[in-house]
């Protein structure tokens, strides 16, 4: 079966989020002044084939645990979809 995750991964709470502090200050100069606390991180998408959805969820859950997120600096979530 063929499976698609779409993977959001963010920097933790407790972690300054410079890029997003950047953005946050120059919605100041857009005259959008109401929207505050930005926080930016990053958006996966990825194909896997697996026999099924539980052993395609163990390899996405491994593949971000392992590559795609700094666990000490982010968190991450992930929605599978059949496909």
């Amino acid at each position: 079966m063929k499976f698609i995750a779409e993977i959001n991964v963010m920097p933790l709470k407790e972690i300054l989020d410079p890029q997003g502090k950047a953005v946050t200050g120059s919605m100041k100069n857009l005259d959008l002044a109401e929207i505050q606390n930005i926080r930016i991180g990053k958006h996966i998408t990825l194909e896997i084939n697996a026999d099924t959805e539980e052993i395609a969820r163990q390899k996405v859950d491994t593949a971000c645990k392992k590559l795609l997120a700094n666990l000490i600096m982010e968190s991450y979530e992930f929605e599978l979809t059949a496909v």
